[in-house]
């Protein structure tokens, strides 16, 4: 079964952009070769930030270039796999405190629409499930390059990033400073032509 991904949601994302060699097809990320990243940011009580990453995930996007309302994005998330390189503080992270991530260990995301804003960048719009909540996000998304690889698939790359409000999805950040209500998510990923 194909997983769809939260945050990674927007791994999918730039895969929308107005991209002139680019052919109608299906995309996988290239998870196998880690030419993929999602990471997170967040503010430490005003006085620095938390830097961490999703290390499992998944996805695959359709894209036409004649035609970008076809065009599509499912992304799935293993929020357990969260690292943000302090083992103590990850398991804050996942606990009910949190992520609650025993009850909800995945994150999804699924596009719903793509607004392109010159050639190599555009908006992306889509649903994104986290700890059993859905919000539509958007993602400013850019096209990094596309073309064939030294093996002989074709390759398109692109990042993102957007701001996520973390009571959004019934994290309870009322005790922290308000710099710490939201996070930023930032995505970026090659996608393999199939």
């Amino acid at each position: 079964m194909f997983k769809k991904t939260a945050l990674a949601t927007a791994l999918s994302t730039a895969a929308l952009v107005g991209v002139s060699q680019a052919q109608a097809a299906d995309y996988v990320v290239d998870t196998d070769g880690q030419h993929a990243f999602i990471q997170f940011k967040i503010n430490h009580l005003g006085y620095s930030y938390i830097l961490g990453n999703f290390e499992s995930f998944e996805g695959r996007f359709y894209y036409a270039a004649d035609n970008l309302e076809a065009s599509s994005v499912e992304m799935e998330v293993d929020v357990t796999s969260l690292n943000s390189n302090h083992a103590e503080r990850d398991r804050h992270f996942l606990s009910d405190d949190f992520l609650s991530a025993g009850d909800y260990p995945s994150a999804t995301f699924v596009s719903t629409g793509f607004t392109p804003n010159g050639d190599s960048e555009g908006v992306l719009t889509g649903d994104l499930t986290l700890k059993g909540e859905t919000r539509e996000i958007e993602m400013p998304v850019t096209l990094m390059g596309e073309g064939e690889d030294p093996w002989g698939n074709y390759r398109a790359g692109f990042e993102g990033s957007t701001t996520l409000a973390l009571a959004d999805y019934g994290i309870d950040m009322s005790d922290f400073p308000e710099v710490m209500h939201d996070l930023e998510l930032y995505v970026t990923f090659e996608g393999v032509r199939q």
